[in-house]
């Protein structure tokens, strides 16, 4: 990679409270692992991922296309299609219970009750057949026990609070009738309609265009603000970790390579590849350093075969500060600075590039 300059500060929401930080983590993942078998061999799509999420607070993972962060919010709700995935180690602890360890009917009660997830595509999420009405409608039947009249109400209720234009018309409306930034809003609605602890939103925004962008992450803030709930936010984009999250953990072939403050994370990256991911962002400032005139930087290669790894740091092969050391040991993630953490063998050289 080549030298670049660091990147501008981010404008993130405000993070947790002292308090919030005080308190015990809501949702807690630890040494997560799980793989997949294929005709090439066993693929570890996340390998030994550990993060806490805590209660109003909302927490980016990132990463390109095949680093395991959509694999690892799935496998938190245990949902991993078992065969060819198995999820063969670690602990997902909610509420004092192992996820990993419950029962699936315990699993069914909890999923979209108490943690919620929105996906990346809502075409393919929402049910073809019935209308948005019905499908809202059926979490609150389903996990709270309302009445039919009641659900519909329900569904009415937080078909306005997404800021669905015409919501009595749009009830009884299928999927395909809705534009994608309205179904990605009944997809939020769906997830919030029994108002879960914990959040997972992978990828919301990919599938729209930039000012429907905008919009969806504005009413994912005031949601949240309004009802304290906790946010895994899954994203490729750190310009969405910028403007949504506290604190972020970036992934690369499986693993947890770096993980700080959001602020900290921009001002100082520490593992090359975070580097690499800061420096591909365009910015609008033309007469600064980087600016939108300068050529864009891109991470040269490609993410490994997860199930051929080469030895020593993963990322080794695309990365500009490594050493013989990097390519035979693998580095340990290692608190860095308050907060801080990273797997590189030279991230004192990466800090030192940064003030270049």
């Amino acid at each position: 990679m080549t030298e670049t300059h660091a990147s501008p500060a981010p404008t993130s929401a405000p993070g947790p409270t002292t308090g919030q930080r005080a308190a015990a983590p809501v949702l807690s993942v630890r040494d997560l692992r799980t793989q997949f078998d294929t005709r090439e061999g066993v693929l570890r799509a996340v390998d030994g991922l550990s993060f806490d999420l805590f209660p109003g607070q909302t927490l980016g993972v990132v990463g390109e296309s095949g680093c395991g962060k959509s694999v690892a919010a799935l496998s938190v709700l245990r949902l991993i299609a078992d065969p060819p995935g198995h999820i063969v180690g670690g602990s997902v602890l909610f509420g004092g219970r192992d996820l990993l360890t419950v029962s699936e009917r315990d699993m069914q009660d909890l999923r979209g009750a108490e943690i919620a997830m929105i996906f990346q595509e809502p075409m393919t999420a929402l049910n073809p057949v019935l209308t948005v009405g019905q499908q809202i409608a059926e979490m609150a039947m389903r996990h709270e026990g309302r009445s039919r009249r009641e659900a519909r109400a329900r569904a009415l209720e937080m078909l306005k609070r997404v800021r669905i234009p015409e919501p009595e018309r749009r009830l009884d409306e299928y999927p395909h009738q809705l534009s994608g930034g309205m179904r990605q809003r009944v997809m939020i609605a769906m997830a919030l309609t029994c108002n879960p602890q914990v959040l997972i939103a992978d990828e919301p925004t990919t599938a729209l265009d930039v000012t429907i962008q905008a919009q969806i992450l504005d009413l994912m803030r005031d949601l949240q603000a309004d009802t304290g709930t906790a946010v895994l936010l899954i994203t490729h984009d750190l310009g969405v970790v910028a403007g949504m999250a506290q604190r972020v953990v970036v992934m690369y072939a499986g693993k947890k390579v770096e993980e700080a403050d959001v602020a900290d994370l921009f001002a100082r990256p520490r593992h090359p590849y975070t580097r690499g991911l800061l420096a591909s962002m365009p910015r609008l400032n033309r007469d600064e350093p980087g600016g939108d005139e300068e050529r864009l930087m891109e991470i040269q290669g490609m993410v490994p075969p997860l199930h051929d790894l080469p030895p020593g740091c993963s990322f080794a092969p695309r990365c500009a500060f490594a050493v013989e050391r990097c390519r035979r040991d693998e580095p340990r993630l290692q608190e860095l600075g308050p907060g801080h953490w990273a797997a590189c063998w030279e991230s004192a050289r990466v800090v030192e590039a940064g003030r270049d």
